[in-house]
């Protein structure tokens, strides 16, 4: 099941305080590049509180994808390019699975139990795709088809980062392109990365783009849009520094294509 096809549900899960589940920066921007940070934000519905969890958790990968508001943020500019990101947690749900996949809202993530997210009812199932999911897939389906009105040449990039260590398991690539074979922007991407630290760029490393991803297909495919997912080890872009350096890095490689 993909956002557009998921009932809404009647009640409303967030509140006047709460904000709205997407950020959009530069959307008039002329770049080919179109950005996109599925797991870029962590915050989280006042309803729900702190899911059951310390306070230390939310600082940790199972809640977001760490450094990818900021490098987005900076490539946006860089590049003169639309950037567009998910304000809620990972963990209310993932706006990069499909909206009836299992995943979309972990039981348990990395060995940790998420105590709010288990034996949910459908009901509160449907309001976390209705309004978290659903508005974040809508404004970029939307920005998108203003492009194409206007005639506008786009490449669909879809920022990540992962954790140096996962279930115990060190993870030895500092950069990975996730992909189907089916792109040349990736093989662009990879082979530039490879020049530049070897085996240290993974080939679908650490994730394999498989059934699970949700967004480039929802979004690239049906448009036939070129596409990167862009997956971008942890420690290297927590700092300010070392996320300046992954900017300038990734905005020389794309300017190459």
């Amino acid at each position: 099941m993909s956002w557009a096809d998921s009932p809404r549900p009647s009640k409303t899960l967030l509140g006047p305080e709460d904000p709205p589940a997407d950020i959009v920066l530069n959307p008039g921007a002329t770049s080919r590049f179109f950005l996109v940070g599925d797991h870029a934000g962590r915050a989280v519905p006042a309803r729900l509180g702190d899911m059951g969890l310390t306070p230390d958790m939310w600082d940790r990968h199972i809640a977001w994808d760490i450094g990818v508001a900021a490098l987005g943020e900076r490539l946006s500019r860089s590049l003169d390019a639309t950037f567009v990101r998910q304000t809620y947690s990972r963990l209310v749900i993932d706006c990069n699975r499909w909206a009836d996949a299992a995943d979309s809202i972990p039981a348990v993530s990395d060995g940790v139990a998420i105590p709010a997210n288990r034996d949910l009812l459908e009901g509160e199932r449907a309001q976390r795709r209705a309004e978290v999911l659903q508005p974040y897939h809508e404004r970029i389906s939307a920005l998108l088809e203003a492009r194409r009105r206007k005639g506008q040449a786009t490449l669909f990039v879809s920022l990540h980062s992962f954790t140096p260590i996962m279930q115990g398991s060190r993870r030895p690539w500092r950069y990975g392109v996730l992909h189907r074979a089916d792109s040349a922007l990736s093989r662009h991407m990879l082979a530039a990365l490879r020049r530049e630290m070897g085996e240290e760029a993974g080939d679908n490393q650490p994730y394999a783009m498989d059934g699970r991803d949700a967004t480039v297909p929802q979004h690239a495919d049906p448009r036939g849009l070129d596409y990167l997912e862009l997956e971008v080890r942890q420690d290297l872009i927590a700092d300010d520094d070392g996320n300046q350096a992954a900017a300038a890095l990734i905005e020389r490689l794309l300017r190459a294509f």
